[in-house]
């Protein structure tokens, strides 16, 4: 009796040391976060491999929806609204599906999170859809790979990229209205954000009469910060006010020399060589 018990229990133990052993997952899973605009996107995708086999027209048949990726659903979450193919899409997790054909893929963003095969796709909870044109890659990419691309302000592409296959996803962001609805807000208290607003103003096109009386209260408040210095130079550079360009990246040199900042010592000997030409 006491043999069948201790075999029973070695048996037992086994089958939980069994139980516990662990392996890499043949596709592995990814979750990327892109801060864009104001925001952030979060993708989660899981990367099959190609293993030798052909992918696209036959192990991802042409013509059929896609889960874009393996295992689960593959979701894309944007923290702030985003433009996608003319549609407006809410703040929100989505599902990320698409339609590969030999020449252009259709992508596609759901109201579905759940969808792994064409079975389970119901076009009516499409958020947005996108046709683009396929890229054909020099080298093949052995793991299905998808990342973030010319990232800038307002805009930024989703690249997804295997085997010889490449195709990209605009998406956009309204920054402008945003920023601008905070500096009215922020100008009405008393800690009023003069540099921020000064250099969005100066780097964004808009009213330099503007940003540089910002500068100059934003010097008044901090007489010695010689980055502000620095930038008032250039906006009156590019208010065409030469003269005035020069005493101020000469005032910017002195107080960044002072404070040991080599790097604006020599932006400001970089501007004023500009200015002297």
């Amino acid at each position: 009796m006491k043999k069948m018990i201790f075999t029973s229990l070695a048996a037992l133990c086994f089958f939980i040391a069994e139980a516990q052993l662990k392996t890499p997952a043949p596709s592995t899973t990814q979750t990327i976060k892109q801060d864009f605009g104001l925001g952030n996107i979060e993708l989660s995708y899981s990367r099959p491999g190609m293993k030798g086999r052909k992918i696209f027209g036959d192990l991802v048949p042409f013509g059929n929806v896609w889960r874009t990726g393996a295992n689960n659903a593959t979701t894309i979450t944007f923290s702030d609204a985003v433009t996608i193919g003319g549609k407006k899409v809410a703040p929100g997790k989505y599902g990320l599906l698409s339609i590969p054909d030999k020449n252009s893929w259709t992508l596609i963003i759901s109201k579905q999170l759940d969808v792994t095969s064409p079975a389970g796709y119901k076009q009516e909870n499409d958020v947005a859809r996108v046709e683009v044109k396929t890229m054909k890659m020099g080298d093949k990419m052995e793991t299905f790979t998808m990342q973030f691309a010319e990232v800038k302000p307002t805009s930024c592409e989703l690249h997804i990229m295997w085997e010889n296959t490449a195709v990209a996803l605009p998406i956009t962001t309204d920054v402008d209205g945003k920023v601008m609805a905070q500096i009215d807000q922020l100008m009405n208290k008393d800690n009023r954000p003069y540099f921020n607003a000064a250099m969005y103003y100066m780097d964004n096109g808009k009213d330099l009469n503007q940003a540089l009386a910002w500068f100059d209260k934003a010097v008044e408040l901090n007489p010695s910060a010689f980055w502000i210095h620095h930038q008032r130079a250039n906006c009156l550079a590019k208010l065409g006010k030469k003269e005035e360009a020069k005493a101020a990246a000469e005032k910017s040199k002195e107080l960044a020399a002072t404070a040991k900042n080599d790097d604006y010592v020599k932006l400001n000997e970089k501007l004023l060589a500009e200015l002297n030409k």
